[in-house]
């Protein structure tokens, strides 16, 4: 645990402690704290960071060294963050290989870096947990105090909530952008929550409509139903299948996978209520399966696997089950995680997301301000061109 000295303290100051593992904060305070934000998501909770490290997902040893961050006054937590020291630029989702590589061309060392985010968890929310928009400044003091300290190339924030990102513009931080892909549970006539999947394809374009009832096709005449289990029915079975075919996926790709069985199995514990599995079956035996999170109105496509090769199984499995099961369920939204413009034929629409980044080298901090200003303008034509490509009914 680091504390700011007694003797730089002034007395109207919040206590500082950067502590290196999740449980040197309480587990109830920086939950409590996540829970009064207007944008928190599972993948905050302490529990969640908690088994990322104990489980050996996210440590000191994977290029992660955890680096928790918290503001205290009269003994209450005023805000928090999760902070890590990054030897690398895996599991980020925000890529910045190409600056990194700029930095070595000129002898200068890019890593360690300092990065706030969600490992492995390109799902926009809540970094900067604050009680009000002052403590939320404070703590983003501390945090580019801390990067001088440790004299670390950069700081960068990721996926940020409209609150972070409005605190890291203010703070002079450079803005960075990228596009996800969002279902919304709301008819775009009426607003209203769908009723039936059925009438959720009606609102879409005759091509649209007809391409995903041709494919849901596909998978059931291959024989193949599916089975939905809550996290607090899973079984341990369930969850080693889940493991299986999420490994597979990994290893398929020629990369280990980023997170442990024994990751898996804490969530089994601790958070059971936050996932939903979607387990893909043909005569009664398992073939392939998606692993949803759930948070307060909303779902999150996070994690699938296949043990064999089905047309269209991917689709069925990792979209329209879960919308599907959003609309029986009344949840506000799906998001479906990182790039991937072919959802918006599935009716997942862009959405633009934040991150925000300090460079301590004052010529390389303006090579990357001018680069991430022609980046933006793509991202907006980018926006405009998607935008123009609506998959719903035209009136």
């Amino acid at each position: 645990m680091r504390a700011r000295p007694a003797e730089k303290r002034k007395p109207d100051d919040p206590l500082v402690r950067v502590v290196g593992h999740p449980a040197g904060v309480g587990r109830d305070e920086w939950n409590d704290l996540l829970a009064s934000q207007p944008d928190p998501t599972p993948f905050m909770r302490h529990e969640y960071l908690c088994a990322l490290h104990d489980s050996g997902s996210a440590t000191t040893d994977t290029g992660w060294s955890p680096r928790l961050v918290g503001l205290w006054r009269e003994g209450r937590l005023q805000a928090a963050c999760a902070l890590y020291l990054k030897t690398h630029s895996y599991g980020e989702y925000v890529f910045d290989w190409a600056w990194a590589q700029a930095y070595e061309q000129h002898g200068l060392a890019y890593y360690p870096k300092g990065l706030v985010a969600v490992p492995f968890t390109p799902v926009p929310g809540a970094r900067l947990l604050a009680r009000d928009d002052a403590a939320r400044a404070a703590l983003l003091r501390e945090l580019l105090s801390l990067a001088r300290e440790e004299e670390l190339s950069s700081l960068h924030l990721l996926f940020l909530s409209d609150a972070d990102a409005a605190a890291c513009e203010a703070a002079g931080l450079m803005a960075r952008h990228t596009v996800q892909f969002h279902w919304l549970n709301a008819a775009p006539a009426t607003g209203g929550a769908f009723r039936t999947f059925d009438e959720f394809l009606s609102t879409l374009a005759q091509d649209k409509r007809k391409k995903i009832r041709q494919e849901r096709r596909k998978v059931a005449d291959a024989g193949i139903g599916f089975r939905v289990v809550r996290g607090p029915e899973m079984t341990a079975a369930d969850w080693d299948f889940f493991y299986r075919c999420y490994a597979r996926t990994y290893r398929e790709h020629g990369n280990p996978p980023y997170l442990t069985r024994d990751f898996f199995a804490r969530m089994a514990r601790d958070m059971p209520q936050n996932w939903v599995l979607f387990v893909a079956e043909r005569a009664s035996r398992p073939i392939a399966s998606s692993l949803v999170a759930v948070g307060d109105g909303v779902a999150y496509g996070r994690y699938w696997g296949a043990l064999e090769r089905v047309d269209c199984l991917h689709f069925e499995t990792c979209y329209y089950q879960p919308l599907q099961w959003c609309i029986e369920n009344g949840l506000e939204r799906f998001e479906g995680g990182a790039q991937g413009e072919h959802k918006m034929a599935r009716a997942l629409m862009p959405v633009r997301t934040s991150s925000a980044h300090w460079i301590s080298h004052p010529a390389f901090a303006d090579a990357v301000e001018r680069f991430l200003e022609r980046e933006g303008r793509g991202v907006d034509n980018y926006l405009e061109h998607l935008e123009s490509r609506t998959p719903f009914r035209r009136a």
